[in-house]
């Protein structure tokens, strides 16, 4: 499977709005109106999967100065600072037909470059317990439980420093 990822535009507006609907439950999937206010601020950290011409998954997520990732940021795009120096990371999807197949981890590895080559500090991130481990893995260290209840649920804060 050859996968081609590229950054997203404001065109691919319907295409995330599936991917997002199909990956997470509808109390922590984003809803349409929320994609289409982050792609008109930060489409350039917005990177999606393709298998030919099959989109297969998507990574996003805003840069700001923040140290905290906070459930304010999910739901207001405007908080993106192009100039920031920590790249969040809101959402990573994957189709289920893909999942275990390694596209997820290319997203990762290539927000991770973005971030980058954009000169930030780091990545950080929130996940479920259940996902510590595979975080981990890309060089993200936990720093303990969240304060978000986004969606209801307990979740983590994880980071990786440059």
């Amino acid at each position: 499977m050859d996968i081609l990822i590229r950054k997203a535009t404001t065109a691919d507006l319907d295409l995330v709005t599936h991917i997002e609907a199909t990956c997470f439950p509808p109390a922590e999937a984003a809803p349409r109106e929320a994609f289409k206010e982050r792609l008109a601020h930060y489409a350039g950290q917005f990177l999606i999967a393709f298998d030919g011409d099959s989109p297969i998954g998507f990574i996003d997520g805003f840069v700001t100065d923040d140290e905290v990732l906070t459930d304010e940021m999910f739901a207001d795009a405007s908080l993106h600072n192009p100039h920031g120096s920590w790249q969040m990371i809101f959402g990573l999807n994957t189709m289920p037909e893909y999942r275990n197949r390694g596209v997820g981890g290319q997203l990762i590895e290539a927000f991770i470059d973005l971030a980058r080559e954009e000169k930030r500090k780091g990545v950080i991130l929130t996940c479920k317990e259940e996902k510590i481990h595979y975080y981990a893995k890309f060089g993200f260290v936990n720093e303990g439980e969240s304060e978000s209840d986004h969606g209801g649920a307990k979740w983590y804060q994880m980071r990786i420093v440059f």
